[in-house]
């Protein structure tokens, strides 16, 4: 149930008629899995968090270098060398201590997947590899799991939700991935510092529009193009 903090807290999203009283005892309840720390988990932690999601899981077995600090926006200088996922939690929990914030400091592997993915009902999968972009999809495929997905590359981006109330997943799109040597290196990659907290913040926003039921995307790929400002909604 709510507390008296939480009516005061969320006394904003609980005005809108689409939310209320019910949809914010919805998000306290949910169970979200943010897979990767950096520049797309960082907005969508912040916001989930802030949001009221009561619990909260970080996958990221990675280490804040100094080239992570132009976009992700939870750590610091001071922070470099240390867990992203250690510090992403104590972060929210900063943000919002009424919330649960789980930590696993480990890479997802076919082996561990499912023990890890088993406690949440929600997957956002904020990765930067294809390889565990599609372990994770036939990951949720296979357990049944919400996935809510988002990519950046250069001033592109998508969003989309997967195997949400019987809709299709990342290969009814992409059936394979590509071939590594046709992909450019992600290290080499260059992104503007902003561009991670756009499209991580609207992933945040469909997760908690899955969460509230208020018709998230189906079998739908949003491609925003912002060098542009152009954006195009494929359906497949």
């Amino acid at each position: 149930m709510l507390e008296v903090h939480d009516f005061l807290r969320y006394s904003r999203p609980m005005n809108l008629n689409e939310v209320g009283v019910e949809g914010q005892l919805k998000i306290k309840k949910a169970k979200v899995l943010v897979v990767g720390a950096g520049g797309l988990g960082s907005p969508i932690l912040t916001y989930l968090a802030a949001s009221g999601v009561g619990h909260l899981g970080i996958v990221d077995f990675d280490r804040v270098e100094i080239h992570n600090l132009h976009r992700q926006i939870l750590f610091q200088e001071s922070d470099m060398g240390q867990y992203k996922a250690i510090l992403a939690a104590n972060r929210i929990t900063q943000l919002n201590p009424h919330i649960k914030v789980e930590t696993y400091q480990e890479k997802l592997t076919a082996i561990n997947i499912q023990s890890i993915f088993e406690s949440y009902d929600y997957i956002v999968d904020g990765t930067d590899n294809f390889a565990t972009r599609y372990l994770v999809n036939d990951a949720c495929v296979q357990f049944n799991k919400t996935l809510i997905y988002g990519t950046i590359l250069g001033f592109q981006g998508q969003l989309a939700v997967f195997n949400h109330r019987q809709s299709k997943d990342l290969r009814a799109i992409f059936p394979e991935p590509p071939d590594p040597s046709d992909v450019p290196n992600c290290s080499l990659n260059g992104v503007l510092g902003t561009f991670p907290g756009i499209i991580g913040t609207m992933m945040a926003q469909e997760t908690l529009k899955v969460i509230l039921d208020l018709n998230p995307l189906h079998n739908q790929l949003v491609i925003i193009d912002t060098f542009n400002w152009k954006i195009q909604t494929l359906v497949f």
